[in-house]
């Protein structure tokens, strides 16, 4: 029953997302407590031992998996917590490592008929090699981390790609730049929360716009034509589902709004466990068709499932 349950929160993490991450987990412990749940806030460390004897004693109902990044989002966490037998919010243990890497994510949409920018894979050596591997302006990337983190925008005559400044990783992900606008779309269980648009002050959405306060406008619902909104909604729920996804998501969108009708609409990421802050989007979109942020991750906990893969 609601407001008797156990909730162990996990927060912090080793990834670069570790400060976001504790600010996510500290929100969710407090709406679950006032939502009636029993609360404990475990700051998770590189500590096995340490994590399982967290989750031990007290053993709780549930696990709400606040965690970002690397370790967290990727289904290291999903498989010693599925490995414990204990139900956890958000996606299983499959779900979590192909949505972590946007390579395989844009292959398997690919086959669901959910266009993303095109794009190619380089190593180290080739992004820092000096040699512009398709026109500028593109993107580029880091395979797989989260919340934008390390996502560069290359322009027109810059002499190389990165520099020798590219600490993500051994591969990257390029891709042509998409002009227009940025949308995203959060999706609840199996239907779409809303659709915001998003404007920054830099030329890409970065972390420091993503979770730095001044750095971004959020309208929600965004002002777009109906048949782009809606069309943005099933993708993401395509995606959400193509993946096997569980819980919460948001998918990430370009729209080249100089294209005619849906033509300019590009997927670009889906995010399986969207952040918890007071600036993050998925709380945003719920309160805009009527849902508390207590209420969301109640329903969150509520819906946590243990899916063995």
């Amino acid at each position: 029953m609601t407001g008797k349950k156990h909730v162990a929160v996990l927060m912090g993490g080793w990834s670069a997302e570790r400060e976001v991450s504790l600010v996510s987990g500290a929100g969710v412990a407090k709406a679950l407590e006032e939502e009636g749940y029993t609360v404990t806030a475990v700051d998770v460390q590189r500590d096995l031992n340490g994590l399982v004897q967290a989750l031990s004693n007290p053993r709780p109902d549930v696990v709400f998996n606040a965690l970002h990044g690397r370790g967290g989002e990727d289904g290291t966490i999903q498989g010693i917590l599925e490995f414990l037998g204990l139900p956890y919010t958000h996606s299983g243990v499959r779900a979590s490592a192909i949505a972590m890497d946007k390579v395989m994510t844009k292959r398997v949409l690919d086959t669901a008929g959910v266009r993303s920018p095109k794009g190619i894979v380089l190593t180290r050596g080739e992004l820092t090699g000096g040699q512009h591997p398709m026109p500028a302006p593109y993107i580029v990337k880091p395979v797989d981390e989260g919340s934008t983190v390390g996502v560069t925008l290359v322009r027109e005559g810059q002499n190389s790609p990165v520099g020798d400044a590219w600490t993500f990783g051994e591969r990257a992900l390029v891709e042509e730049f998409i002009p227009g606008r940025e949308l995203t779309v959060g999706v609840m269980g199996d239907k779409a929360l809303n659709v915001t648009e998003i404007r920054f002050e830099a030329q890409v959405y970065d972390y420091t716009a993503k979770y730095s306060a001044g750095h971004a406008v959020h309208t929600v619902p965004a002002d777009i034509p109906e048949e782009v909104a809606e069309e943005a909604k099933r993708l993401a729920i395509v995606a959400h589902q193509t993946l096997g996804c569980r819980g919460v998501t948001r998918s990430d969108f370009r729209w080249d709004d100089g294209k005619p009708g849906t033509t300019g609409l590009y997927f670009l990421e889906i995010n399986n466990q969207p952040g918890m802050t007071p600036l993050s989007l998925v709380p945003e979109q719920a309160v805009s068709v009527g849902m508390s942020y207590g209420a969301l991750v109640a329903w969150m906990v509520e819906n946590a499932a243990c899916q063995l893969d």
